[in-house]
């Protein structure tokens, strides 16, 4: 008679290395389908190209997730050495298209949006700069990550993330005008629910 499985043994069906990841074109069309429906909640009726824009970028995100979880597994497991790059601002600009490359998934997502009767293009141009920087500053922590990652290091960017994303300015009839920025919150994770305390010192002289 075989051994009862413990509460922990039966866990460990809960693993992504059991998830089919998306790796052609007929994968990439479910999927495709499966956000647009499920995630979303639309469908071919009523959605716009930026809904499809979404359910594009969700396919894409969940094969670069899947990598992501096994990726952080590996180092909970070796636990090598880390680098944590600290910076106010991330300019990391548009990234689906670069995701797809990396993922050597932009051919696959090509086929399978002209075969769903859609234009990639059309829909990498709904994608907006994520709102997370604009300056030089951002642009180099950036690239310092896209370094890191090419080198295969452990490393962490960590910044601010802001509710409203940056503003983006116009001037209106001569006036300037600010514009929230809702990029921050697309395709987002909640990282590790730890709250560090912060010791804040502050005074305030008097003067007379």
């Amino acid at each position: 008679m075989a051994k009862p499985l413990s509460d922990h043994d039966r866990r460990k069906q809960i693993s992504v290395r059991g998830l089919a990841g998306v790796e052609n074109v007929a994968d990439l069309k479910t999927n495709f389908n499966r956000h647009l429906h499920f995630t979303l909640v639309k469908d071919r009726n009523v959605a716009t190209k930026r809904d499809y824009y979404f359910a594009l970028a969700n396919t894409v995100r969940d094969h670069l997730v899947g990598r992501w979880i096994r990726t952080q597994q590996h180092y909970y497991e070796k636990d090598p050495k880390r680098v944590y790059y600290i910076s106010l601002e991330f300019y990391m600009g548009r990234t689906l298209q670069n995701t797809m490359v990396n993922l050597a998934l932009e051919n696959a997502c090509d086929e399978a949006t002209y075969q769903l009767g859609l234009d990639m293009e059309e829909l990498q141009d709904i994608e907006e700069d994520a709102g997370l920087g604009n300056g030089g500053l951002g642009r180099l922590a950036a690239c310092f990550l896209d370094s890191m990652a090419t080198l295969g290091l452990a490393a962490y960017g960590y910044g601010i993330r802001y509710e409203f994303g940056i503003f983006n300015q116009k001037m209106v009839n001569g006036w300037q005008a600010s514009q929230w920025d809702q990029s921050p919150a697309r395709g987002s994770a909640i990282g590790p629910s730890t709250k560090p305390p912060l010791l804040l010192v502050s005074s305030c002289p008097e003067y007379l």
